[in-house]
């Protein structure tokens, strides 16, 4: 058979994959105002995040500080407290009341004078003990004297570096006197006098001025505390917590109140293990820093809103030429080539509009060259292609034409003149009906309702008498013909018939086989298949890229080389195609679809002279 091919992709296609592609891209603005966005959320992010972290670590230093300060302020205001104690006792004991009470060595009479002493000082704890340490009469505020208290107070005198005296839930800074009777340095000594404060009156003076929380812990227990009782449960279970003298503090909660927290160890003060615990509220802190980090988020906010606007504002000057300029491209790729350039923008953006408008009309100039030297060589190939059987065909006309001016030849002899002469005339009108069809486009078709086997029938027969189907057998095959109904251009669709048919006759063959051509029809609901089928050697593999381009005939020794390319463009026109099926030795089919475009009135009637059949015609001459 005769040579075709499926074309390439077609430009259509192919611009409209690359819109696809350029629509999964992202706006130039979009992008600007997502990159601006993106900056300022950063910026504000991170600006929040250090901001936060040095006024935390700020915070802390200075709370830490505080906390130190505080521990100093207590220990400095306990040592006033404790040289006033001594004072007082030291006035005490110079008292001759006091010596001559302690003389009269009787623990009832030491008893009760000491109240008198007792109310006289005023103080938390009032207690005289006898020149061995023990403890005679013992006097506190809050409850009578225990055997406790008076063991501690005990320890308290033998001890020369502990001022801490605890009992119970009771803490008191203390101060022990010696009595002499005599002078302190040659005097006998009679017992001593020892005054304590609660440590009460002092935690309170430190929280009230510094607003620091503090909280003395012995042995697990609260024994004096500024927070509330609850509060105070929360902070015993808490873990141990770094020495303020060590500059270090923690976070703790307590109470579900953040506080930075330090201790101070004063144990070796004391009569038992003592503990002060400072701590400073961070609700302060944390409420001004939430302010601050509102400030900076509002201030975030209002960057964007206003970025937002200025990068709409810089869309107007720069983002929207350069779409402008985007359509421009768009439109010469769908092949306007005079739309409308702008010129306005930036300075970069001009220059690149006036670039592309040089660039657009270079292009131009250069295609309408291209198309020009494509007219001049499609007409050349053209002419190279038909000319050889045009001459031949005028060649017989003109001889012919001489010998039928004879007037010395018989009638047989004209009659046999007149049909070379016919014969030449039909060749040379399909040349020029196939160069015709070729130049048509689908606006030239007439549709009407016909049966594909009545065109099929016609085409065949057209076929028999064509000199190129001498000695070939055509077969027609197709159920029954009302089956095979469509609305098409009759006259066209059986042009391409004629040329698939005559295309297969005129295909090479090995000497010695019989030639023969089938042509078969199919019918569906939707579209109508034609396959044509020889017995010849088959499509070289070479020249099977070129199927269906014009003027290509090698494998035939004559014709336009139109024939394949005619029914192509004529199936396309009808919603169909032409395709090679396959193609070996002795078997090659092509394959012609088309669209039936079929309504429910639309049904032509079979003419009488057509039947079911299977058509077997040998020799068939024109």
């Amino acid at each position: 058979m005769s040579l075709d091919s499926h074309s390439a992709p077609s430009a259509a296609d192919h611009s409209m994959f690359l819109a696809r592609r350029l629509k999964q891209g992202v706006r130039t603005h979009v992008l600007l105002v997502f990159a601006m966005a993106l900056v300022i959320a950063s910026v504000t992010s991170l600006s929040l995040f250090l901001l936060r972290q040095g006024l935390r670590a700020q915070v802390t230093k200075n709370l830490s500080e505080d906390l130190s300060h505080s521990v100093i302020t207590f220990q400095n205001l306990q040592a006033e407290r404790l040289a006033a104690l001594e004072r007082e006792n030291a006035l005490l004991a110079d008292l001759p009341t006091l010596k001559a009470l302690m003389t009269s060595g009787d623990d009832l009479t030491i008893q009760d004078g000491a109240v008198d002493f007792w109310q006289l000082s005023g103080n938390d704890l009032f207690a005289l003990a006898a020149s061995n340490g023990r403890v005679v009469a013992a006097y506190t505020k809050s409850a009578p004297a225990t055997a406790a208290l008076r063991k501690n107070i005990g320890a308290l005198i033998s001890s020369h570096d502990e001022h801490y005296l605890i009992d119970g839930d009771s803490l008191y800074a203390c101060a022990v006197r010696p009595l002499y009777f005599g002078s302190n340095e040659e005097g006998t000594l009679l017992g001593y006098v020892v005054s304590g404060i609660s440590i009460e009156r002092t935690v309170k003076q430190i929280s009230q001025p510094t607003g620091v929380e503090a909280t003395f812990l012995s042995q697990g227990h609260v024994v004096a505390s500024t927070l509330q009782p609850h509060a105070q449960q929360d902070l015993i279970s808490l873990p141990s917590l770094p020495s303020a003298s060590s500059d270090g503090s923690v976070g703790v909660t307590v109470d579900g109140t953040p506080f930075i927290a330090a201790t101070e160890d004063l144990s070796h003060s004391a009569t038992s293990p003592l503990q002060l615990v400072v701590l400073k509220s961070l609700r302060p802190a944390e409420f001004w820093i939430s302010r601050i980090d509102r400030v900076v988020l509002t201030a975030g906010m209002l960057a964007l809103i206003l970025g937002t606007l200025f990068m709409v504002v810089v869309s107007l000057f720069v983002t929207r030429p350069l779409e402008s300029l985007s359509r421009s491209v768009r439109a010469f790729g769908t092949g306007d080539g005079y739309y409308r350039v702008s010129f306005h923008g930036t300075q970069e953006v001009r220059q690149l509009s006036a670039a592309f408008v040089r660039m657009r009309d270079e292009i131009r100039q250069v295609n309408l060259k291209l198309l020009e030297a494509e007219r001049l060589a499609t007409i050349g190939r053209m002419a190279s292609s038909v000319s050889h059987d045009l001459r031949h065909y005028l060649a017989a006309i003109y001889a012919n034409s001489e010998f039928l001016a004879l007037n010395k030849m018989s009638a047989k002899e004209r009659a046999e003149i007149f049909a070379d002469i016919r014969t030449a005339v039909h060749g040379t009108t399909d040349m020029i009906e196939s160069l015709l069809i070729f130049s048509r486009t689908g606006s030239s078709i007439r549709r009407v309702p016909e049966l594909m086997a009545t065109l099929l029938e016609r085409a065949t027969a057209l076929t028999r008498q064509h000199p190129d189907a001498e000695a070939v057998t055509l077969l027609t095959r197709y159920g029954d013909p009302t089956e095979t109904a469509a609305v098409v251009d009759g006259k066209q669709i059986e042009r391409a018939i004629f040329n698939l048919a005559l295309n297969a006759c005129q295909a090479q063959r090995s000497a010695g086989t019989a030639r023969q051509v089938i042509l078969t029809l199919k019918a569906t609901d939707q579209e109508i298949t034609l396959l044509v089928q020889d017995n010849g050697i088959g499509i070289p593999e070479n020249i099977r890229t070129s199927l269906f381009e014009p003027f290509v005939s090698e494998g035939k020794q004559k014709g336009t080389g139109l024939g394949l390319t005619l029914a192509a463009r004529v199936a396309t026109e009808h919603g169909g195609n032409v395709t090679l099926v396959s193609s070996r030795a002795e078997e090659t089919i092509f394959q012609m679809t088309i669209a039936r475009g079929l309504s429910d009135q639309q049904h032509p009637t079979v003419p009488s002279d057509r039947h079911d059949r299977i058509d077997t015609h040998e020799d068939a001459h024109i």
